[in-house]
């Protein structure tokens, strides 16, 4: 069977065969009265990556609160897209669109009759072309924004554009204000880190230019339990940790946040209306490496986790403080480490990813 999808913008009919029942057309929303987080009437809204590990909870995230939602993707009909049309209200106020952040025209039309754009797509890789391409598509999504009357846009950032700076005093605490060393990401190779900040400094300026309230968010690697099918990085990241894929682990510091917790952080600086203009770094716990494993094992004695650190000559590696006070400010309770990384693993094992390990039964005394 299939799913249909029409989207007026691309003048075409998509269809998921997932092998389930059918759902319903979903139409496209033609008005909206209201501003969302008031109790009226909520409004429609736009994701940008709307299939992607974050997109997709943002999506869920908005259509629990009542909003109408486009849902960009490259191919809406492909069935990588099709846990999206499972979702709680997504028969009546989701609609998946064909767009492409390159392609400016084709973002206008969907973003015709929004009141808010969360633009969440982003390129993923090391590609010496990364960051003119992430600067490239902000820069269309903020224009074509603007163009088609937005009201606001939320702009997803990275915690890449803050933490990376070899000469931040170990006395300073992480926040909104810190920004990650351009020079040094690209001398070790983060070109993501590079497109991010660059992408988020393009949105910045151009947002100003044409009088658009932005509000930023800046997730740490984002865990958690993931909607769609596939692995992403920070996934596959605890999966290989878990069995042991990896040999060692390195004396390295890393910031998390439950993939849930950011999903209600862009609801949540989209509907509070002193958010624009700022940065809210969304980070629930700094780990080093050792601490990450350990608590993997602790959870899931079972597995073969990754218990050898690499010898690097250094002293150990010490977490460092930062400060997720702006989100808490606007009234975010973040998810606990321990809860964050076991819903991962059962969703690792529910989807397939890795094998399902039945703990050994303790022999009585």
């Amino acid at each position: 069977m299939s799913r249909s999808i029409y989207t007026r913008h691309a003048c075409a009919q998509f269809s998921i065969d997932d092998g389930q029942p059918p759902l319903s057309t979903i139409t496209m929303q033609s008005s909206s009265k209201a501003a969302g987080g008031n109790g009226d009437e909520k409004h429609l809204v736009c994701v940008t990556g709307a299939g992607s590990f974050i997109g997709s909870w943002v999506v869920k995230e908005l259509l629990l609160r009542g909003y109408h939602v486009r849902g960009t993707a490259r191919d809406p009909s492909d069935r990588k897209n099709a846990h999206l049309l499972a979702l709680d209200g997504a028969q009546e106020r989701l609609t998946l669109c064909r767009a492409n952040v390159l392609h400016y025209d084709g973002l206008c039309d969907v973003f015709q009759g929004c009141h808010g754009v969360f633009h969440v797509a982003s390129p993923v890789s090391n590609d010496p072309e990364l960051v003119p391409t992430a600067v490239e598509g902000t820069m269309n999504v903020i224009n074509a924004a603007a163009d088609a009357g937005v009201r606001r846009v939320v702009f997803t950032s990275s915690y890449g554009a803050v933490h990376m700076d070899p000469n931040r005093s170990p006395d300073i605490v992480l926040d909104e204000s810190c920004w990650s060393d351009y020079d040094y990401c690209k001398q070790t190779g983060n070109l993501y880190c590079c497109a991010k900040m660059m992408a988020e400094v393009a949105a910045t300026e151009e947002a100003a230019r044409r009088g658009l309230e932005l509000a930023v968010v800046v997730p740490a690697v984002t865990i958690g339990p993931s909607l769609q099918q596939t692995l992403n990085y920070s996934t596959d990241h605890v999966a290989r940790f878990l069995t042991g894929a990896k040999p060692a682990y390195q004396n390295t510091v890393t910031g998390y946040i439950d993939v849930r917790d950011v999903a209600r952080a862009h609801a949540l600086v989209y509907e509070h209306p002193d958010a624009r203009g700022h940065r809210y770094l969304c980070v629930s716990a700094v780990l080093h490496r050792a601490d990450f494993v350990g608590l993997l094992r602790d959870l899931y004695p079972q597995y073969p986790v990754t218990a050898k650190c690499e010898d690097d000559g250094k002293p150990t590696a010490s977490p460092y403080r930062f400060s997720n006070q702006r989100l808490r400010d606007l009234g975010l309770e973040f998810t606990d480490m321990r809860t964050s990384f076991y819903d991962t693993v059962i969703c690792l094992q529910s989807r397939g990813h890795i094998p399902v390990i039945v703990p050994r039964q303790r022999a009585c005394l």
